[in-house]
């Protein structure tokens, strides 16, 4: 524990961490788990695209590798509100243009009607690709992990925190947009320098 704080120590005496997001000690973790989350999302995105291209010869960008997955999930079928739900996404018609090219793919299908509700599931072929990404997924990445000493015992840990966060940021997004301020509209035919004034 002391080599740890001497180390942290060093890296406060040789990187400066600090700006506009992160003033305080506090601000300065903060920023930093903000930034590992935007790595490792990008990082997870790249190692979905990969692990799905070594499966079939089809270009599907993480979330809509990710929806797959979602929608063969417990095999039952699931409407687009499901989906949003289960990802925590609102943009809907996002969501709706990944499902017409898993369903161009010929990896789901979809069954009911505007009225009785649509709902998708995996096709025979998209079984059969998610069943492949299974196995090349447990022998690559899960491999990795079991590699690490301890990195088993902390993953239920890291879910839980990033739960929280989620929360967390769910909530301080509700807040921002109630108490959103109404900014001044820019004169006709002038402009505004970044203080509001003309």
């Amino acid at each position: 524990m002391n080599d740890r704080r001497k180390s942290l120590e060093t890296q406060a005496e040789l990187l400066d961490r600090g700006w506009h997001l992160a003033r305080t000690p506090l601000e300065i973790d903060v920023t930093e788990v903000e930034y590992a989350l935007m790595r490792s999302y990008e990082a997870f995105g790249h190692w979905q695209a990969e692990c799905l291209a070594t499966v079939i010869e089809f270009s599907a960008s993480g979330p809509e590798n990710a929806l797959l997955h979602i929608i063969r999930m417990n095999d039952r079928p699931k409407s687009v509100r499901d989906l949003a739900q289960m990802t925590n996404r609102d943009d809907i018609p996002n969501i709706q243009y990944s499902l017409r090219k898993l369903l161009k793919g010929g990896l789901i299908t979809r069954t009911g009607s505007g009225r009785a509700g649509v709902t998708y599931e995996v096709t025979s072929l998209g079984h059969r690709v998610t069943e492949r990404y299974a196995d090349i997924r447990s022998v690559l990445l899960i491999e990795a992990v079991t590699r690490i000493p301890e990195m088993a015992g902390k993953l239920e840990d890291v879910a839980r925190t990033l739960e929280l966060m989620t929360g967390i940021y769910e909530q301080a997004a509700r807040a921002a947009a109630t108490h959103r301020r109404r900014h001044p509209q820019p004169e006709p035919g002038g402009e505004q320098n970044g203080d509001g004034t003309s």
